[in-house]
C-alpha cells in the first residue's frame, strides 16, 4: 500500500469534505501541519468542527481557516491569541466547545484507545461540567467526558518511513501523536521521508498502523508565535 503522496492537495483529495469532524495537531504553532492546512483552505471545504488546541494565530496556521469562514465550531483549549476568532465568537458566528486542555488530550488519547468515555475531577463545579453527567468515587465528584473520534486528523511529524512509522521532533510531540491516533484518516505532514526499516523500531513515536497519508513538507515556515529577546550584557 503506498501511503506517500505527492502533495498535500493529493493528499486531500477524497478524504475532506464539508462538515466534517476534524482533529488538527499542534500547540500553539509548533508542530503544525502547514502544507495541510493551506490545502485544506484551498479545497474550499466549509462547516467544519475543528479539534485542535488553539486556533492559531490572525493569518497563520487554523486562522487562516477562520478567515476563510471554513471553520463553524472549534472545539479547544487557548484561543487568546486569534483576534478574528474572537470577533467571530463574540458576534455569535463561531461555536466554541471550551476544554480544558489536560481533559482535550486525554479525550483524543481514549478516542484513539476505543474507551468512548472517562471520569476525570476537572472542570466539575464550572462551566464545563453543565449538562454533563456526573458521579461519585471514593467520596469525590467526577465528571464524564465523552471521548472525541474525528473523521480526519490532519499530523506533523519530522520523520517518517514509508510505512508511515513516524518520530516526532522535540516539542512537536504535543497534540500530535494523540490526534493520529484519534483520527479514521490520519493525513501526515513530515520533513523527511525514509525507506521502511531504515528507522531503529525503538526510535518510532508512533507506529504506522494509525496512518493511511504521507506528505513531504521539507521546509516549512514554522513561525514563531511571540518572539522574546533578552538584552545583551553590559548593552
Amino acid at each position: 500500500m503506498n501511503k506517500v503522496y505527492p502533495d498535500a492537495a493529493s493528499a486531500l483529495a477524497g478524504i475532506v469534505k464539508d462538515g466534517q469532524l476534524l482533529a488538527v495537531g499542534g500547540f500553539g504553532l509548533c508542530g503544525i501541519p502547514e502544507a495541510l492546512i493551506d490545502a485544506l483552505q484551498a479545497s474550499g471545504v466549509k462547516d467544519l468542527t475543528v479539534i485542535s488546541n488553539n486556533a492559531g494565530v490572525d493569518g497563520f496556521g487554523l486562522g487562516k481557516l477562520l478567515n476563510t469562514r471554513q471553520i463553524k465550531k472549534m472545539i479547544s483549549s487557548y484561543v487568546g491569541e486569534n483576534k478574528e476568532f474572537e470577533r467571530q465568537y463574540l458576534a455569535g458566528e463561531l461555536e466554541l466547545e471550551f476544554t480544558p486542555q489536560g481533559t482535550l488530550a486525554e479525550k483524543l488519547r481514549a478516542g484513539g484507545a476505543g474507551i468512548p468515555a472517562f471520569f476525570t475531577k476537572t472542570g466539575v463545579g464550572t462551566l464545563v461540567a453543565e449538562g454533563k453527567e456526573t458521579r461519585e468515587f471514593d467520596g469525590e465528584l467526577y465528571v464524564m467526558e465523552r471521548a472525541l473520534v474525528p473523521e480526519v486528523a490532519l499530523v506533523k511529524a519530522w520523520k517518517a518511513d514509508k510505512s508511515g512509522n513516524l518520530i516526532f521532533r522535540r516539542t512537536a510531540r504535543n497534540f500530535n501523536p494523540a490526534a493520529a491516533m484519534a483520527g479514521k484518516v490520519t493525513i501526515v505532514e513530515v520533513e523527511e521521508i525514509v525507506e521502511t526499516g531504515s528507522i531503529d523500531p525503538d526510535a518510532v513515536h508512533l507506529p504506522g498502523i494509525y496512518v493511511h497519508r504521507i506528505v513531504l513538507n521539507a521546509s516549512p515556515e514554522k513561525r514563531i508565535e511571540k518572539r522574546t529577546l533578552r538584552e545583551t550584557a553590559g548593552a
